[in-house]
């Protein structure tokens, strides 16, 4: 009778004291310092109404407001960094060659027509603008512009000329970088722990385990932002608004992808999301100008 009258007030306990710091995370945690906030976030520059990753396309999406760029680096054969999704450039260049092998002045241009990935049976059809831009390109048209670096290989020379390039231009606090990959995380923060990193998808089913556990509360967080993607069978256990108060009580951003019709959009910003990111930025800035959502707070 003893031992059950103590196991009972020990799980009591622990279920009250996690519950009240799910609420409550800042009785336990300091919250982490925000530089920005980004609720507009421009998928590849926004693939929907320009060509994915261009310089075009990330102009569109600054001149109408965006909050944050999205974009893709690998490293070329010179070793320069380049702004492009693919390792292997057949699908938008119609080269069967992979960026890794081919010099900067060897990249081919862009095809004048790309599919939209995230968005069925779409096609963005470009300008003049079919370059593969440098990255370094970006940073010096858009400086005081927030910009997601996915990296999207696990190249130790990659990680560190990004590492370098964001120093240089002094966007440590502008910046957010990372991969599903989480030796690739890791070694981007070895590299630089001053630039926030995401939540790799190890890490991402991590954070489940311990949501659904309780343990959350307890657990410190290196991360400062979480990307969901959706639809998907992870979404639906991480579309929860505890969830995302918890983390964002934290410090800690909650951005869903890639969201392209208004449904989702209102939904992601329901439960609580910091921001969406979109192939199509005009979209979502008209949907957040109607429902009083464009000001960052």
């Amino acid at each position: 009778m003893c031992a059950a009258v103590y196991v009972l007030s020990t799980v009591t306990g622990y279920v009250l004291t996690s519950a009240l710091l799910l609420k409550c995370p800042n009785l336990l945690y300091r919250k982490k310092r925000e530089t920005f906030l980004s609720k507009h976030i421009s998928h590849r520059g926004g693939a929907g109404e320009n060509l994915e990753n261009t310089m075009a396309a990330f102009k569109h999406a600054v001149d109408i407001g965006t909050d944050m760029l999205e974009l893709d680096c690998h490293l070329t054969k010179d070793e320069q960094v380049v702004v492009s999704h693919d390792t292997n450039l057949q699908r938008a260049c119609g080269i069967n060659a992979n960026i890794s092998d081919m010099t900067y002045a060897e990249l081919p241009p862009y095809f004048c027509r790309l599919g939209v990935t995230f968005q069925r049976e779409c096609f963005c059809e470009g300008g003049e603008d079919k370059r593969i831009p440098l990255l370094r390109d970006v940073f010096d048209a858009f400086p005081n512009t927030p910009v997601n670096i996915d990296i999207k290989v696990n190249n130790d020379t990659l990680i560190k000329k990004v590492s370098e390039l964001i120093v240089k231009y002094d966007r440590e606090h502008l910046t957010v970088w990372g991969n599903s990959s989480n030796q690739i995380v890791k070694k981007c923060y070895r590299e630089n722990p001053h630039i926030p990193v995401l939540f790799s998808f190890p890490r991402v089913l991590q954070l489940l385990g311990l949501f659904y556990t309780g343990l959350l509360p307890f657990v410190p967080i290196k991360e400062q932002f979480l990307e969901i993607p959706m639809p998907s069978i992870i979404t639906n256990l991480l579309m929860r608004k505890a969830l995302f108060d918890h983390l964002t009580a934290r410090g800690i951003q909650v951005y869903i992808w890639v969201l392209n019709d208004e449904e989702d959009f209102q939904r992601a910003f329901d439960l609580g999301a910091t921001g969406v990111m979109t192939d199509f930025p005009t979209k979502l800035k008209d949907f957040m100008d109607r429902n009083g959502l464009s000001k960052a707070e």
